[in-house]
């Protein structure tokens, strides 16, 4: 099972280097990490996308606990309302029987060309994981030059 994980940290040299030395350590993986400071310019915040079994995230949120620098960790998979989106730059081949096609794929998605050339666009997309995957499905015919996915960040919902 796919698990989005929070941890709320002190902005310290040295923190991220514990953190992922604590997943390769302990054979765990990393699908994705982001890591960016919060309104308090002493914290980050976290996200980790990881997979495994309910014992395995026990495990990984206990030992996150134990590092000094972590103030919290959450696992959105026990959150019912929470938000999660993605950031993607596809570069994809302008070519001009193929120019139309890709600016309708992009309208479509509510995505939006950020640059072009005569050769080239590139389109950024925000969204869920599985839109951005639909959205790269959707233009692989038209020839996918490059990908540059951020992985998911998360929030929870207010209630």
């Amino acid at each position: 099972m796919r698990h989005t994980i929070s941890v709320l940290v002190e902005n310290k040299f040295g923190v991220l280097s514990r953190i992922a030395g604590l997943f390769s350590g302990r054979g765990f993986n990393v699908e994705s990490l982001n890591v960016a400071p919060t309104m308090d310019p002493f914290l980050s915040q976290m996200t980790i996308v990881t997979s495994g079994d309910d014992k395995i995230l026990e495990q990984i949120t206990k030992q996150l606990n134990r590092l000094i620098n972590v103030i919290k960790v959450m696992d959105y998979s026990e959150e019912k309302d929470y938000l999660q989106r993605e950031l993607v730059l596809i570069k994809v081949s302008a070519k001009a029987e193929h120019r139309a096609e890709a600016l309708r794929i992009t309208d479509i998605f509510r995505a939006k060309v950020v640059d072009s050339s005569q050769t080239h666009y590139t389109i950024e997309v925000t969204g869920s994981s599985e839109k951005v995957n639909a959205i790269i499905d959707m233009l692989k015919p038209l020839g996918i030059k490059g990908i540059v996915r951020t992985g998911p960040v998360a929030m929870v919902r207010e209630r």
